[in-house]
């Protein structure tokens, strides 16, 4: 005997579905508005928006660089350990269609403008040199497992440029990352800045893992365009996928053990 169906009931399984729906309604409605915005920041950037933009626009890169190896002991020392750093996947749903658990993983120092005080008081030269970047968003130490593979995407606002400072290239193999029509490797000790808006994709086609300092800082812009880039970043860092990536983050680096984390609930947009 079949059971009736009650209203309640069917609200229930109706209930995911409209979600589901509305979540993809408002991800559309998204990226209309992204290109809307992304035109107004283009047509008001003070510097190149070529795919790949020249260091020397960056006076603060040169500092970066003399550093480099400081800043690449402290990421082996606090994120490369079994555990210290966790994968994407685990924090943001986001990454989970671009690297499979355990592929791609990120030692968080900050995220749109949120500090994760814990890690930066951990790598003390790193955070001296996050201190002299203008309009720095994001920074975090990006981990590339071997033999990875992270498909093409594109970033979440052309009001953000990402530099990549290159801390451990493994030379057993190629590790490359194309952008737009162009392939990209990287050399220890080297910034690549880029606009990671162009789609990109990335290889680690090696036997190790590859570390980058992934940053990502606010462009430099007339008006209009500061005012509606900052406007954008605001409603980013206040977004529920931001809030309970946040959340997930905090609660992982606070569980006893790595993969004590909650389920992924949130988007923290990274750039390989």
């Amino acid at each position: 005997m079949h059971r009736a169906t009650r209203p309640a009931d069917d609200e229930a399984r109706a209930a995911p579905a409209t979600g589901q729906a509305q979540h993809s309604l408002v991800l559309r409605a998204g990226k209309r508005l992204r290109h809307v915005f992304d035109r107004l920041i283009r047509a008001s950037s003070l510097v190149s928006t070529a795919p790949v933009l020249d260091v020397r626009a960056f006076p603060w890169t040169r500092e970066l660089r003399s550093q480099w190896q400081a800043i690449r002991d402290e990421a082996e020392r606090v994120a490369l350990p079994e555990g210290a750093a966790p994968p994407l996947a685990t924090i943001s749903p986001d990454p989970c269609t671009l690297a499979a658990v355990d592929r791609w993983r990120s030692f968080v120092l900050c995220g749109y403008g949120y500090d994760m005080d814990a890690n930066l008081a951990r790598c003390p030269v790193t955070a001296r040199a996050l201190q002299a970047i203008p309009g720095l968003t994001n920074a975090m130490f990006s981990i590339l497992a071997p033999g990875s593979h992270i498909p093409a995407h594109r970033g979440v606002t052309k009001g953000l440029i990402t530099c990549h400072l290159a801390l451990v290239v493994p030379r057993d193999g190629d590790v490359r990352m194309r952008l737009d029509n162009r392939v990209l490797r990287w050399a220890e000790g080297e910034t690549l800045v880029f606009d990671d808006t162009y789609e990109h994709e990335v290889w680690n086609d090696t036997g190790s893992t590859r570390v980058v300092l992934l940053l990502q800082f606010k462009r430099p812009l007339r008006q209009p365009g500061r005012w509606v880039a900052d406007l954008l970043l605001d409603l980013v860092r206040r977004s529920a996928f931001v809030q309970e990536a946040r959340r997930n983050l905090l609660a992982w680096h606070r569980a006893p053990y790595a993969g004590a984390s909650p389920a992924p609930n949130g988007s923290f947009p990274a750039s390989a």
